[in-house]
């Protein structure tokens, strides 16, 4: 989860490379298992499909073995929707610097940043990550994205996050939001417009990411609750978000009331 933002103490330090393996060696032997073609990253020969995404139609290349691993994009190249004569997918709902994480993901096992493993301070940590206080530090830039569809900056994870859920990548979701935990210093506005985000493309099934933005606001609640843009937010409402708030802080103060009344029975 999104592990005690808003203080510097938490900002990710500089890498320390030789102590480190990356989480990908772990992530490419599951996507391996998961696909009757020759492993990621031998040579692969299956026919290259071009994929044009997103309002401007970028275009990128991929080859069919790979997409094959998404179930939506198995599907796609059996259905209607895939142009055989010309191996073409078009894709105009997606983000093109989010479809260029997935598909990072699915020949390497990770998107960058990359997982990497401190062994030293047994620790995940992020790749190149270094104070943003300091001169060339990355800090916050690169959690980010500003996503024209929906309008507005949000973080990125978040985002790979709900694509992998569209495209059936359950381990590329456990990978986002590990990675979304490692980021500091995000702004509130960002962090409620992602939240929204989220709530709109994950289905009310989902335990992670949404419990994991309820949680975040519960830990950093002071900061929350003097923030105008959560006010204006809750005020506008028409999301779920802010009722599955409410229950979650119910929830919170009555685990408080519990402790409390085993140490010294009571009640409110």
């Amino acid at each position: 989860m999104f592990k005690r933002s808003f203080h510097n103490k938490d900002r990710a330090g500089k890498a320390v490379r030789p102590s480190k393996r990356s989480y990908r060696e772990h992530t490419r032997v599951k996507l391996q298992q998961s696909v009757d073609s020759p492993p990621v990253g031998t040579t692969l020969t299956s026919p290259i499909i071009t994929l044009i995404v997103g309002r401007d139609q970028r275009l990128f290349a991929a080859h069919e073995d790979v997409l094959s691993l998404s179930p939506f994009f198995s599907a796609v190249l059996k259905g209607q929707f895939y142009e055989s004569g010309s191996k073409r997918v078009d894709l105009p709902d997606e983000e093109p610097e989010i479809l260029s994480s997935v598909l990072e993901y699915l020949y390497k096992g990770d998107y960058y940043p990359r997982l990497l493993h401190n062994k030293r301070r047994n620790s995940w940590e992020l790749e190149d990550a270094q104070d943003p206080n300091t001169f060339g530090g990355r800090g916050t830039v690169e959690s980010t994205i500003n996503h024209t569809g929906f309008g507005g900056v949000l973080l990125k994870d978040t985002a790979i996050y709900c694509t992998a859920e569209k495209f059936g990548l359950d381990e590329l979701k456990r990978l986002a939001l590990r990675k979304q935990g490692l980021h500091a210093g995000i702004q509130v506005d960002v962090i409620l417009r992602s939240a929204r985000f989220a709530y709109e493309n994950t289905p009310d099934t989902d335990s992670r990411l949404r419990a994991h933005y309820l949680a975040l606001i519960i830990r950093s609640r002071k900061t929350f609750k003097r923030s105008g843009t959560m006010q204006t937010e809750m005020e506008i409402g028409g999301s779920k978000l802010f009722f599955d708030l409410f229950v979650a802080m119910c929830n919170h103060v009555d685990d408080i009331v519990d402790i409390t009344n085993n140490r010294s029975p009571k009640s409110i």
